[in-house]
């Protein structure tokens, strides 16, 4: 009886019916979530003439022309010690290319360019608010809540989008942007809205995390899509050079187990690359350059914030809880660069 008892534990052990835990649902989306406001409006057929469409242009410059940026000197938050388990604000950027750079030992060294746009605070959702959002209670699910700033970047006409989405921005007094993300913030490094944002928050020498979604590659076969060898390209194989070959048995498992590589839709998976080093930061165009590579292909946007890994996180206070520019308009100093990195223009040999 107990060696029956064990033979049926066995089989118990290795035909047992996993509970299957991939969703059925796609994982990739090209329309917005269902909570979004909708943004996109609808294009009329009907034809405004030149003397309509002047006077709606004259009538959104009206509106938005009394409406400036605020300085440093006119924050009216409360000012607040930076600690290191301080979470500060993102921008958003566009991946604009990819620039080869030399270290002045003569390595050469990969770096991304990215184009910090024209980037605002929309509004900060204090964390009682955040917390009971559909992305919010998931987050702070068994942990103190925060809140986030919404920041929004490259500013459009009002056209182009629908009252709705316009009603955003009516109490910024800013004209609507393009897009749109959420930063989650510590108390101390809460901005006020209608706040720049540029390149100057982040440092040279610091460890920043970008967000972005990857290449989408469409439907792709095993070799492309897992990097599978294929079959032979001779010797009597028909119909088999990329082939991905048998995908189960037909023994105590007859089924196609969860995760078997097979043909499907390759990209467009919203990745993180952790712990890319700044080693040059243009004031004035606003562009930073890291070192390594970002998800998404060129001219697609991306994120940057403050890294999260342990180790590479600031050891001193940054511009906090932003930088801001001189008010008269002068850069301190237009293109920084690296310690260790090799100035275009500078003499290479030294004697």
């Amino acid at each position: 009886m107990l060696f029956l008892g064990f033979i049926c534990f066995l089989r118990l052990f290795f035909n047992h019916e996993q509970v299957r835990t991939m969703s059925r649902v796609k994982r990739r989306t090209t329309h917005p979530p269902y909570w979004h406001v909708l943004k996109n409006n609808q294009r009329q057929d009907e034809k405004i003439s030149s003397d309509n469409l002047r006077f709606v242009r004259e009538v959104i410059q009206d509106k938005y022309k009394n409406k400036s940026p605020i300085k440093g000197s006119d924050l009216d938050i409360e000012k607040k010690e930076w600690d290191p388990k301080t979470k500060r604000s993102g921008v958003i950027a566009r991946n604009i290319g990819v620039q080869h750079m030399w270290e002045k030992d003569g390595k050469k060294v990969v770096c991304t360019v990215l184009h910090v746009l024209d980037n605002h605070v929309i509004r900060y959702v204090p964390p009682e608010e955040y917390a009971k959002s559909i992305i919010g209670a998931k987050v702070f699910r068994n942990r103190k809540p925060l809140g986030c700033l919404v920041v929004g970047a490259e500013a459009a006409n009002p056209d182009r989008f629908t009252r709705q989405y316009c009603s955003l921005f009516n109490e910024v007094g800013l004209l609507p942007k393009k897009r749109l993300a959420r930063f989650i913030v510590t108390p101390n490094a809460v901005l006020p809205p209608c706040t720049p944002l540029t390149a100057g928050h982040f440092v040279i020498g610091q460890a920043v995390d970008v967000y972005g979604k990857t290449i989408d590659y469409g439907f792709q076969g095993v070799v492309k899509r897992w990097g599978f060898k294929g079959g032979p390209a001779s010797h009597g194989a028909t119909k088999f050079h990329r082939r991905g070959g048998t995908i189960g048995t037909g023994r105590d498992k007859a089924r196609v187990w969860p995760g078997q590589k097979m043909p499907g839709h390759m990209g467009s998976e919203r990745r993180f690359c952790r712990g890319l080093k700044i080693v040059r930061i243009n004031m004035k165009y606003n562009v930073i350059y890291v070192k390594g590579t970002v998800p998404g292909p060129t001219n697609s946007i991306v994120q940057i914030f403050d890294t999260l890994l342990p180790r590479r996180k600031f050891t001193e206070a940054p511009p906090h809880p932003t930088y801001f520019p001189p008010e008269d308009g002068t850069l301190p100093q237009e293109d920084i660069w690296d310690s260790n990195m090799h100035v275009f223009g500078s003499p290479s040999i030294s004697v």
